[in-house]
Parts: structure tokens; sequence; C-alpha cells
């Protein structure tokens, strides 16, 4: 099983709010990368909303750089 120290975490900014609780968001890099996100469970069961716009921190496996988890809401 993949340790918990295997992601990174960075500070996002929603752009977009995709239908089944996915969104798009823009990474504070030079580039501008906007990557494909979806809210982890416990967001969901205590059903805190996005909207875009909101700062949120992110984590994203070293395997897959398109996809990330939204873990924290600001």
């Amino acid at each position: 099983m993949p340790k918990q120290d295997d992601k990174f975490t960075l500070e996002a900014t929603v752009v977009e709010a995709l239908p089944n609780a996915m969104f798009r968001v823009r990474l504070p890099d030079e580039a501008s990368t906007e990557i494909l996100a979806y809210l982890s469970g416990k967001m969901r069961k205590h059903r805190i909303r996005i909207l875009p716009g909101d700062s949120v921190t992110v984590e994203m496996s070293h395997y897959d750089l398109s996809k990330a988890r939204i873990t924290y809401r600001k």
C-alpha cells in the first residue's frame, strides 16, 4: 500500500465546477496549469461546498500529475 508520504500537497484555485463533484483547478506555477480534481471522501460526507474562485489544498501523486484530490477549502 502507498504511504501518505508518497503524495505532495499544493495550493490551487478552483476555476470550474464540473458534474459529479469534479473540479478544474489552476496550480500556482508559471504556466498556470489546469488539472482535474475531485473531492475527498470526508468533504463529500460533510457536504463542504466548493465554488469557482475558492482557494483549496490538493494532493497529487507522483504517478499521475493530471489528477488531484481536494482535501481542504480555505
